[in-house]
């Protein structure tokens, strides 16, 4: 495999991951100031979400 397809292919799930979590911060401040419903199931994915781009960050960093 190309070693550009591999950077383009972390990239995309970078970005992606990125997007996810700026939606679901959306989603959970919507929920909040219009309805006055703290919704926690967004908040819980959020932070799974964050905890896991962090852990392989350093994961990589580690062992490459």
């Amino acid at each position: 495999m190309d070693e550009r397809a591999i950077l383009h292919r972390y990239k995309a799930s970078r970005w992606t991951l990125v997007t996810g979590i700026l939606l679901m911060f959306g989603f959970f401040q919507y929920e909040y100031i219009a309805n006055k419903i703290m919704r926690w199931d967004y908040l819980i994915i959020l932070g799974v979400m964050a905890v896991v781009k962090v852990a392989v960050r350093f994961y990589f960093h580690r062992t490459h």
